[in-house]
C-alpha cells in the first residue's frame, strides 16, 4: 500500500481521501474524521440542547462514518450519505428520550404552533456576563430560536443551512417530499427572522 505523509493527505481532494479510506488507509480515515468533525458537531449542537449528548452523538456519527465508509458507492454523494448517518442518530436520540418526532402540519397557521421549549429552558453556552458584544448576543438568539423550532423544522433548516444539502437530498434523507421540505425550511426561516427582527432591523 502506498503511504503518504500527513501533509500530503491535507492537500488531497475529498474523493481521493474517501478512496484511500475505503482501501484501509487509516491515515485517510483520520483525515476524513478531521475534515468532518466540526460540521457534525455543529449539526448536533443545534439539534440537541444537551452538551453531553452533543459530544456522544458526534463521536458516534464519526465512528459510524469510519466503520461504514466502504459501503459508500459514490464518493460524490458523501455529504448526503454522512448526513443520513446524522439524521438516523437524531431519530434514535429522539426515540431514546421516549418522545416522537415533533412535527407541525404544513397547512397549520403559525399562531397555532407551540414552541418545543421556553427560551429560558434552553441553555446558552455562549452567553456570559463578559460577552456583551452584539455578535455574541445574536448567536445566543439564533441558538435559542433554532432550539424552539419543532423537530422536523429544526432538522430541515440544519441540513440546509449548516450542511448545505439540496432540497432533494433533504427530502430523501428525511423520507418526505420536496414540497414539504421547502415549506418547513421557509417557515423555519420566517420564525427565525421574527425572533431576530429587532436585532437586524
Amino acid at each position: 500500500m502506498l503511504l503518504f505523509n500527513k501533509k500530503q493527505y491535507k492537500t488531497k481532494s475529498l474523493e481521493e481521501i474517501i478512496n484511500l479510506a475505503q482501501h484501509d488507509d487509516l491515515e485517510a480515515v483520520e483525515e476524513l474524521v478531521k475534515r468532518n468533525q466540526e460540521s457534525i458537531y455543529a449539526s448536533f449542537y443545534y439539534l440537541s440542547n444537551s452538551c453531553e449528548d452533543i459530544l456522544d452523538l458526534t463521536q458516534e456519527a464519526l465512528l459510524k462514518m469510519a466503520k461504514n465508509i466502504k459501503k459508500l458507492k459514490e464518493p460524490s454523494k458523501f455529504k448526503a450519505w454522512l448526513n443520513q448517518i446524522v439524521t438516523r442518530l437524531f431519530y434514535d436520540y429522539i426515540r431514546s428520550k421516549n418522545r416522537k418526532l415533533q412535527t407541525v402540519p404544513i397547512d397549520k397557521k403559525d399562531d397555532e404552533e407551540h414552541d418545543r421549549f421556553n427560551v429560558a429552558d434552553v441553555p446558552c453556552n455562549e452567553c456570559t456576563p463578559e460577552e456583551s458584544s452584539l455578535n455574541s448576543e445574536l448567536h445566543c438568539i439564533i441558538e435559542r430560536s433554532i432550539h424552539k423550532l419543532p423537530d422536523s423544522f429544526r432538522l430541515a433548516i440544519v441540513l440546509r443551512e449548516f450542511q448545505g444539502l439540496s432540497y432533494e437530498e433533504i427530502a430523501q434523507i428525511t423520507n418526505t417530499n420536496v414540497g414539504t421540505v421547502k415549506s418547513r425550511i421557509a417557515r423555519a426561516r420566517n420564525k427565525l427572522q421574527e425572533d431576530l427582527k429587532e436585532y437586524i432591523a
